[in-house]
């Protein structure tokens, strides 16, 4: 018999709304939030008041593009965290509502392992998933990760960023050219038309497998106050190649660490996750790379990059599996537990 899951996803500013039979997506709403963008970003506390407003709609168009009635369902996975408090807090407290209501269990799921475990949802019955063991590249506007999966279970930390995350990075360097929040997807398009060898930011030194954005997001300060001294449309003028050259340097610095995660380890199975797995150029260059470490790339469908809730439907599939469901009383938490 089929497993039906119902995921719900509000860890940050999207409110999203899934529906997966085993593997295969039935459906998958996501409910953005503009507001944020007057503030150059999210707002707490706007944003767990837009996703009180947004859930109920969004559960009920799911479960309508589904054709699925609320008795037909076998669980209801939700986001636990990381993420915003609030925004949690509005997920978490519906999902326990609609499962008690439904006389259903609860199944909650780590916001980064299910960006993982996105790899796994059924779109096409041609695709290829990754073969445990496998490595994944996280890389999100909170955080930077190499995870190895032995199983979907199994979850190991190889290396993460000590500091800033890489889309972080993005957003700052945007936000410091006068660039739109969210800036990452402003860099990307920006960059196709700039040169990404005309400037040249210092790669962070940092031990093992660990990233740090920091020291690269104010040597980009620095590079265009100094610039600006001297010609005050700096920016207007040299936009396209800073995008490209800030761009550059990040995704060197990310797949740099990966190919050292895959020699140590020896896996040659190599995933990407998270928001930024979004940008054109860090796909493109992840491609290239897998032709030339004779690794097998597994790279996320568009739609499955953002915050989302078919992963978080997807993750509590494997959990269902187990038995592995929640008690009423549980709490959300603002930082990974992995």
């Amino acid at each position: 018999m089929s497993i039906l899951i119902l995921g719900i996803e509000s860890s940050c500013d999207d409110t999203s709304a899934a529906v997966i039979e085993d593997t295969k997506i039935l459906a998958n709403i996501i409910a953005g939030q503009e507001v944020h963008k007057n503030y150059g970003g999210v707002v707490p506390e706007l944003a767990s008041r837009a996703h009180q407003q947004n859930i109920i709609p969004v559960i009920d168009q799911a479960l309508k593009q589904a054709k699925i009635k609320k008795n037909q369902l076998n669980a209801v996975a939700f986001t636990r965290g990381p993420g915003l408090l609030g925004s949690l807090l509005v997920g978490t407290s519906f999902a326990k509502a609609f499962a008690l209501a439904s006389d259903i269990p609860i199944i909650e799921v780590d916001h980064l392992k299910a960006h993982i475990l996105a790899h796994f949802i059924t779109v096409d019955k041609h695709q290829k998933t990754p073969a445990f063991p496998f490595i994944c590249l996280t890389v999100s506007g909170g955080h930077t990760q190499i995870v190895k999966v032995d199983d979907p279970y199994t979850f190991t930390m190889l290396g993460q960023t000590i500091d800033d995350a890489a889309g972080e990075a993005f957003d700052k360097a945007a936000k410091i050219m006068g660039l739109p929040y969210p800036g990452g997807p402003y860099i990307d398009k920006l960059a196709s038309k700039g040169d990404p060898l005309s400037y040249k930011f210092p790669k962070p030194r940092i031990p093992g497998l660990n990233y740090s954005f920091s020291g690269l997001k104010t040597s980009f300060l620095y590079t265009i106050r100094d610039k600006l001294k001297e010609d005050p449309s700096f920016i207007d003028k040299e936009k396209e190649n800073l995008a490209a050259s800030i761009q550059h340097t990040i995704i060197k610095v990310l797949l740099d660490k990966l190919v050292q995660a895959a020699k140590i380890t020896g896996i040659s199975d190599i995933a990407l996750a998270g928001g930024v797995s979004a940008n054109s150029e860090l796909r493109k260059a992840l491609k290239e790379k897998g032709t030339e470490m004779a690794w097998n790339i597994f790279i996320p469908d568009l739609e499955f990059t953002t915050d989302n809730a078919a992963m978080i439907a997807m993750a509590g599939y494997f959990k269902y599996l187990r038995n592995d469901f929640a008690s009423q009383d549980i709490a959300p938490y603002t930082r990974s537990n992995f």
